[in-house]
């Protein structure tokens, strides 16, 4: 820190606000309400400028809670759950418990903007300070004895013009990188689902109860791994657990690496295992085993496309823990072509399938050496350098 910069506490160039949500069961507190309620979902939904908010509280139900109306250029950080997350308001608004509003006392002396950035940096400080219950939390008295290192308000300005400049740089990458992400991925659906609605002249329907076997059959013999929902990684065939066998847990099922495996409980649901290795497995997980007339790869590939998929999620049952009813998808029509054929048709996606990851794992790179970049700079900035 530049030797005539000045290090300040949060609570002495701001005040710290709280923030409340209304009693839900009481309409007068919501019905026709016009004072704009921030939650972390507007973050989500528009970017950390803060211009509008989904939801709107009334006048009287502001006046029954502890929270109150932040004037625009307040500063929202959050202080449990999503620790960490932040953004600035364009507008007056009032939050939910989840998020602090930073109110610069005299704006003279603090640029909101400064402030703004200089919140995006507190997240590993704030996990730090939070009081471990349940969930993080951090109360406001920590937050208050937070130090912010000030410069001269001239000097903020220029600080916030330079990371203006550079973060829109940086962010128009990220947005580019992120584009050519999805449309890698869109790109092999689209092979996919090219494939399987366009049948040759040769290929059948039948369903897929005629293709396959859903093999229950109970685990019964020594130590084999155990493979778990959390152990299949999503529309991927991989497998990310450990090899090392396990003990036999009740109620689970064999497979071997002629198998298919299919998680139908959600969230796992759509996760999708091509073992190469015999175990055992959760109930939560279908045992699918391909008929000699069913390539184990096309039907994998058939499981992870978009039209599938969202039939299967129409079968769910279950309000707390959905599930899929298996008893409907044996009954689902699945196009067969010839097994030579649907040997090449893997063998090809196999191979778009791995380009496609050889570029998605050079996207994501760049996309986590572009967070550590804005890291760097903010670094900097803060340091005075």
């Amino acid at each position: 820190m530049k030797t005539n910069w000045q290090t300040k506490k949060l609570g002495d160039v701001c005040d710290i606000v709280n923030g409340s949500t209304p009693l839900r069961s009481n309409k007068e507190f919501w019905h026709n309400g016009d004072v704009p309620w921030f939650t972390i979902d507007d973050i989500r939904e528009q970017g950390r400028f803060i211009k509008s908010t989904k939801q709107k509280i009334t006048k009287r139900a502001l006046g029954k809670i502890s929270a109150r109306l932040l004037p625009p250029e307040s500063v929202l950080l959050c202080c449990t759950a999503s620790v960490g997350e932040y953004a600035i308001t364009k507008i007056p608004l009032t939050t939910n418990q989840q998020f602090n509003g930073l109110v610069i006392k005299d704006k003279k002396n603090l640029e909101p903007l400064f402030l703004f950035y200089f919140a995006s940096t507190l997240k590993d400080q704030l996990l730090g300070l939070s009081s471990k219950t349940t969930i993080d939390f951090i109360p406001i008295s920590r937050l208050k004895n937070i130090e912010i290192s000030l410069p001269s308000i001239e000097e903020q300005k220029r600080i916030v013009r330079i990371l203006d400049d550079a973060f829109d740089q940086v962010v128009k990458v990220e947005e580019n990188t992120g584009k050519n992400l999805r449309n890698l991925k869109e790109l092999f659906e689209s092979y996919l689902e090219n494939i399987l609605n366009n049948p040759g002249k040769d290929w059948e329907e039948k369903t897929f109860g005629e293709v396959c076997k859903y093999d229950k059959t109970a685990y019964k013999k020594g130590d084999l791994p155990y493979v778990g929902l959390e152990d299949i990684q999503s529309n991927s065939g991989k497998f990310l657990g450990s090899l090392n066998p396990k003990k036999v847990k009740s109620n689970t099922f064999y497979f071997s690496k002629e198998h298919v495996l299919y998680g139908r409980l959600r969230p796992y649901l759509n996760k999708v295992l091509l073992p190469s290795f015999e175990g055992h497995c959760s109930t939560e997980i279908f045992p699918i085993k391909p008929n000699k007339n069913m390539e184990r790869g096309f039907l994998f590939n058939w499981l992870i496309s978009e039209k599938v998929v969202k039939q299967i999620n129409a079968t769910w049952t279950g309000a707390r823990m959905p599930r899929a009813n298996m008893n409907l998808v044996l009954n689902f029509t699945v196009p067969v072509p010839p097994l030579v054929e649907q040997k090449a048709i893997v063998k090809k996606l196999d191979e778009l399938s791995e380009q496609t990851k050889k570029l998605e794992s050079i996207y994501k790179q760049k996309l986590a050496d572009l967070e550590e970049l804005k890291k760097s700079i903010l670094q900097k900035a803060f340091a005075g350098e």
